[in-house]
């Protein structure tokens, strides 16, 4: 059974690469080229990735009694392109299993 935090890192990843396919695809191919299909499909699938990441976000706070500071982090680096990518690197990889 995979650990919430592997859970957790694989959903900030794919989270991220929703966000940037959303701002970096879908949404110039609706403003710009008049085609709101990508921007439905892939601004749907980063919806419920945001929702996944913010529960396991919470899942993983209660199992490692994450502080203040490390949550709001995390927080803030879904709302950022390339964010969650920088969680990632700098704290999620160090954290031990």
């Amino acid at each position: 059974m995979k650990s919430t935090l592997k859970i957790f890192r694989m959903v900030a990843l794919l989270e991220g690469i929703s966000f940037i396919l959303l701002v970096g695809i879908a949404m110039p191919l609706k403003y710009l080229y008049d085609m709101p299909t990508a921007n439905k499909v892939i601004g749907m699938l980063h919806g419920m990735l945001f929702v996944a990441y913010v529960f396991y976000l919470y899942q993983v706070q209660s199992e490692r009694k994450w502080d203040l500071k490390k949550i709001t982090y995390a927080f803030i680096a879904s709302l950022l392109p390339f964010g969650t990518f920088v969680l990632d690197a700098k704290i999620l990889k160090h954290e031990k299993e």
